[in-house]
């Protein structure tokens, strides 16, 4: 094999697809509800956003608009989540945006997005486990950390200031409870969600007793200097709009219903219907109680760590404190469960494909769950929320969550417009070959997808990804100048601008795959365009100092990837197995061209689609015997021989006598 082609084989390696057969039964145990999905998708969520969140952006970014930060941070949220919503009803496996992308791009981004997933689930572990602790350690006084700075003080850079044994402690609980079974850490998780549902309500039932339309109507000179301008918007849109970005890592952990494709009773139906009402559920509970937190108290008196306790304190209702920390601790016991209950299945369905290492994907018959891979992660995410101090590592579970929300967006256009190869229903029998025309940009040849079609929309994507990415550099970079009215600027934002659109119209004029699904995602493709230029944009906006923990952590991955993943996924060891033959065949043209060269005319005129791979098989297939000259019938191949016994009797007509055994040649039919 020549240099060139080995290169074009390693890549092809890259680009390969994981092909899921529908009716292949798992081996975890499918127990979980529509119910259960819902408390899972709303308990996940429901936690830092609503006892942290809320507080910190009125106080710091957004004012009273934090209201309006929290419905764009949803709508963004509702754009990922249905396309999430449509890939779990197409391949209801475990792994969410890994398998999804797996399937449609190829396994080197499915790596890229499963090593990213591994790493947003780690840290949100982490970092609500710290935030439970803390949260707990307030209301004894902060006795816990006291005693450890005491005693057991950390003075390292990049470490916490103590060892927080009690976070660990609280891992390493919730991490049995996973291991021991699915539903027995679903009961615990929808009894807590109840709880928390109950404290949100009455937080906002008595807060509509008090509130106080004035504080939303402040003056500037009634607020303190560092507390903006006062008003409904005292930090300006660019402060609502930075509230925004804030505010959307609170919807983070509705994607971890779509990991249990493997567990739940009816994937295809109950993953979608619970990730919308899920949505729809925590966009209403975070827009009433921040509408009510800055009724009652002036933004700026807010406390951006624990603010509804202070608030009905300050009110007067000393009782009002005690109820809403039994809710915050079951509201953070329910993020912690929901960041931990994604972490197992990732690594099971890595490790099942073979992309890391095998023994994390092992399930244990007796409890039905990834023990092996359940407690490595629970140790590792324990240890980080004990030994690191998160404030930095935080940012870097953001870029995981968008990068795997646009992939999952751009699969969604991607396998919309393709021919069916396994996923669902029809085939078209239109042209599947040829150029790409002009054309073909506005008005396909059929009706239905084609491989030019497809091919065309595969492309336009492509533009649209290039396109999106330059002109959020042009308006998170160029800024100022776009301020300005610069003539340059503006003039490169309408080109960058004007080339997103019409990429989404070509694929908006190409045909889509009519196969049924219990959900599609509406209005395609300006939802999943509009989802993809919303999470590039949050991206673009992170520190450099988060891109560059990022790249490091890439490069451990890729180190895995490149030295065990790559030659030993469940894909390479189907390939391997079909190369002897291949090879075998191959070598049998190279000695004997004449012969082959008419067995293979015969199976390019007998069934051209096939034509230029397998012909050995193809040619058995059809009824075309293709033993080498100057061999016996007797030695020909088992397989082949069942091949032609299996044949209808029309394709029994089609034979080649090259064997060198003296038989009568039959005629050569060709069906058309």
């Amino acid at each position: 094999m020549s240099k060139s082609a080995r290169i074009l084989f390693f890549f092809n390696k890259l680009a390969r697809k994981k092909h899921i057969n529908p009716s292949e039964e798992t081996s975890l145990a499918r127990v979980l509800t529509t119910c259960d999905l819902i408390g899972l998708g709303i308990g996940s969520t429901l936690g830092a956003g609503i006892y942290v969140v809320a507080g910190q952006v009125a106080r710091q970014t957004a004012g009273p608009s934090v209201v309006l930060s929290f419905l764009i941070a949803a709508v963004a949220s509702v754009f990922a989540g249905i396309c999430y919503a449509e890939f779990a009803a197409r391949v209801p496996k475990a792994g969410s945006a890994y398998v999804y992308s797996y399937v449609t791009v190829g396994e080197l981004i499915a790596f890229v997005i499963g090593w990213n997933l591994i790493l947003e689930y780690v840290i949100g572990t982490a970092s609500v486990a710290r935030a439970w602790s803390s949260y707990f350690d307030s209301l004894v006084d902060n006795k816990i950390q006291d005693f450890f700075k005491e005693n057991m003080p950390m003075h390292v850079t990049g470490l916490s200031e103590y060892p927080d044994f009690f976070a660990f402690s609280i891992t390493l609980v919730l991490t049995v409870l996973l291991a021991v079974g699915v539903k027995e850490s679903t009961m615990f998780n929808n009894i807590f969600t109840v709880v928390n549902l109950l404290v949100v309500t009455y937080v906002v039932v008595c807060g509509l007793f008090k509130v106080d339309g004035h504080n939303w109507s402040i003056s500037e000179s009634e607020v303190p200097s560092d507390a903006g301008s006062g008003g409904f918007m005292p930090f300006g849109f660019s402060g609502m709009m930075s509230g925004a970005a804030t505010c959307f890592y609170a919807f983070v952990g509705f994607d971890c219903v779509a990991t249990t494709g493997e567990e739940a009773k009816n994937p295809q139906r109950a993953i979608p219907m619970s990730i919308v009402v899920s949505l729809l559920a925590i966009t209403l509970a975070y827009c009433s109680l921040s509408t009510v937190l800055t009724l009652l108290c002036p933004y700026y008196l807010l406390d951006p760590n624990a603010p509804l306790p202070l608030v009905f304190d300050r009110l007067g209702w000393g009782v009002a404190k005690y109820i809403i920390a039994v809710g915050a601790i079951c509201g953070l016991s329910t993020s912690l469960l929901g960041a931990m209950f994604p972490l197992p299945r990732i690594l099971y369905a890595m490790g099942n494909d073979g992309l890391l290492f095998r023994f994390l994907g092992k399930v244990i018959p007796r409890f039905q769950t990834p023990v092996v891979g359940t407690m490595i992660s629970g140790i590792f995410a324990g240890a980080m929320a004990m030994l690191f101090d998160l404030k930095e590592l935080v940012d870097m579970m953001s870029i995981g969550t968008l990068l795997a929300y646009t992939l999952v967006a751009v699969c969604v256009l991607i396998l919309r417009y393709q021919t069916d190869e396994y996923l669902t229903g029809e085939v078209s029998d239109q042209p599947m070959t040829g150029k790409i025309s002009s054309r073909d940009l506005f008005s396909p040849r059929s009706n239905d997808p084609t491989s030019i079609s497809g091919s065309l929309t595969s492309y336009s994507v492509g533009l649209l990804l290039l396109a999106i990415t330059a002109l959020c550099a042009m308006l998170i970079y160029a800024e100022p100048y776009l301020v300005k009215l610069s003539w340059w600027a503006i003039v490169l934002t309408i080109v960058f601008g004007s080339a997103v659109l019409l990429a989404v119209i070509v694929v908006w004029r190409q045909p889509q795959n009519k196969s049924k699904l219990w959900f599609k995602v509406p209005g395609l493709p300006w939802i999943p365009a509009l989802s993809a230029f919303i999470n590039i944009y949050l991206m673009m906006k992170l520190s450099v100092p988060t891109w560059i923990r990022f790249g490091v952590w890439m490069a451990i991955g890729f180190a895995i990837y490149f030295g065990y993943g790559v030659w030993n996924s469940s894909e390479n060891n189907q390939q391997a197995m079909q190369q002897p033959r291949a090879g075998q065949f191959n070598r049998d043209i190279e000695d004997h061209p004449p012969a082959y060269q008419e067995v293979t005319d015969q199976v390019d005129e007998k069934e051209p689609l096939l034509s230029g791979r397998n012909h050995r098989r193809n040619a058995s297939r059809i009824g075309i015997n293709v033993t080498p000259p100057n061999t016996s019938v007797n030695e020909k191949t088992i397989g082949d021989d069942q091949a032609n016994q299996n044949q209808p009797d029309s394709d029994k007509h089609v034979y080649a006598n090259v064997t060198g055994v003296s038989e009568p040649k039959a005629p050569v039919h060709s069906e058309k």
